[in-house]
């Protein structure tokens, strides 16, 4: 089995990071990833925005490194991450969490 994806993007906005209850720091980040083809209705390329969990040191790194529109790579795995409202209704949907990162252009 693999799970694995590879993405190549710059950053939407400055890197953040924050503490979670248990005191692990994580940096969620979003990719502009550019579609390699052109929209059939307006001529131009299109990009996709694609969010991204970091944890730990590579959250660090990310936000003493880059900044918005800094090309990073980041090889991650998918996980389904459930949200759960009124007690019993949930939705599920997948979540990007970086295993890697490679600074293009910072």
């Amino acid at each position: 089995m693999l799970n694995q994806s590879i993405l190549v993007g710059r950053l939407t906005k400055d890197p953040e990071i924050r503490e979670t209850a248990d005191g692990k720091q994580v940096s969620t980040i979003t990719l502009a990833v550019a579609r390699n083809f052109k929209s059939q209705e307006t001529g131009e390329y299109e990009a996709d925005f694609l969010r991204c969990t970091l944890w730990e040191g590579m959250a660090q790194n990310t936000v003493q490194y880059c900044k918005k529109g800094s090309t990073i790579a980041v090889k991650a795995r998918l996980a389904t991450k459930r949200f759960v409202y009124d007690d019993e209704k949930y939705f599920e949907y997948p979540e990007i969490i970086a295993e890697k990162i490679s600074f293009i252009s910072t």
